[in-house]
């Protein structure tokens, strides 16, 4: 993920996830890069981690802890993003 995760870049990142939507394998998503994320974009990840869920599928998290957690916290969407009750 880029510096700047919002509304603004919602679409490049959007046609990533949707790349690895079915993905059978977990996939990492690395958020260590991240320096400011809006709502847009948290619901644009959850709904992926959702749909990941529902087929099945795992989605990891790297680097996360610095913005995107927090952030993720802060608005109750933590457990949507597979953050809750995790160290990471």
């Amino acid at each position: 993920m880029n510096a700047e995760c919002t509304l603004a870049e919602a679409e490049p990142l959007k046609t990533a996830l949707i790349g690895l939507l079915d993905e059978p394998e977990a996939v990492t998503l690395d958020a260590g890069a991240v320096q400011r994320v809006d709502t847009a974009a948290l619901q644009l990840l959850a709904a992926f981690v959702r749909d990941r869920r529902l087929l099945g599928r795992e989605t990891q998290w790297r680097g996360a802890d610095q913005t995107l957690q927090p952030a993720a916290r802060l608005l109750g969407m933590d457990g949507m993003l597979g953050f809750a009750g995790e160290s990471r």
